[in-house]
């Protein structure tokens, strides 16, 4: 059975969702993109998702052509017409095609496409026994630059430092902010447990504020576990009880080894644990 794609009011065989090579989200990375997981049937957050997509559209200037609701309804119905009740969905907005420069105003047709399929980011064993990370020499771009919370297609910075944690052996890999402080991962956010507390770097280190992130700090608040935002470097992740990455594809996974350094006593601990149980159970609610 063939995947079947959304793109822009209809969906369409994988064969013939395409789009134009003039397109300035291929051109230049000119678009804007979420991440989101469907839990039997029903998609996790979706409204949070969708707030932070249309947000990351306005702060670039680029207006999405389909309401919310609309997006919503392409979402849910390119998960059914691919027959998929756990999945994860991409969902991405491109500037559309335009000329061979980057001036967006010479740009038309804003692309809405929704891919809908199954994803496993990290091998079964990962999660029981844990990563091993190792900090990028590639740093976070800086906020003045671009704003972290702009969600966008451009991913190179992420890649090259994905590159660096690939040559060393890991799966993934620490990005630091121009400060020297922890930032996140390429593809998740970062917690570590210390002296009772869990730790979570804050939006201004130059991070992406997770959704899975964000219902992790509230599931330890609920747990009574003392979890806040915190300006950390890698003394505080060496030095740390327990570490964990959160992240919509990764969901919760530990982390057992920083730099050739371990973490706590190099396996997963219970702190992570408790909080992985808790994140299955709600998303299974």
């Amino acid at each position: 059975m063939p995947r079947m794609i959304f793109i822009n009011d209809r969906l369409v065989s994988e064969e013939q969702a395409v789009v134009s090579v003039f397109d300035h989200g291929l051109l230049y990375g000119d678009g804007v993109f979420e991440g989101l997981r469907s839990y039997s049937g029903k998609v996790f957050r979706l409204d949070a998702h969708l707030d932070r997509l249309y947000a990351s559209a306005r702060a670039i200037c680029l207006e999405i052509p389909l309401a919310k609701e609309v997006v919503a309804k392409a979402v849910n119905d390119t998960l059914t017409a691919n027959g998929l009740t756990d999945g994860y969905i991409r969902l991405v907005v491109t500037r559309g095609a335009g000329s061979l420069g980057l001036d967006p105003n010479k740009t038309k047709n804003p692309q809405v496409i929704v891919i809908a399929d199954t994803i496993s980011l990290y091998p079964g064993e990962y999660y029981e026994k844990g990563l091993r990370i190792v900090t990028a020499a590639t740093q976070r771009t800086q906020s003045a630059a671009l704003s972290p919370r702009i969600k966008s297609l451009n991913y190179l910075n992420n890649i090259m430092a994905k590159l660096e944690g690939l040559q060393a052996g890991c799966v993934e890999a620490l990005m630091l902010n121009s400060k020297g402080e922890v930032a996140e991962c390429t593809g998740d956010n970062i917690f570590v447990f210390r002296s009772g507390k869990l730790l979570t770097p804050p939006p201004d280190a130059g991070i992406l504020e997770g959704i899975t992130r964000g219902a992790v700090m509230e599931l330890a608040a609920a747990a009574g576990i003392d979890c806040r935002e915190s300006t950390l470097v890698r003394h505080d992740l060496y030095t740390a009880d327990e570490c964990f990455l959160t992240g919509t594809a990764a969901e919760v996974i530990p982390v057992v080894e920083i730099d050739g350094r371990k973490v706590g006593a190099g396996l997963p601990g219970p702190v992570t644990a408790r909080l992985t149980r808790e994140f299955h159970a709600l998303v299974r609610r």
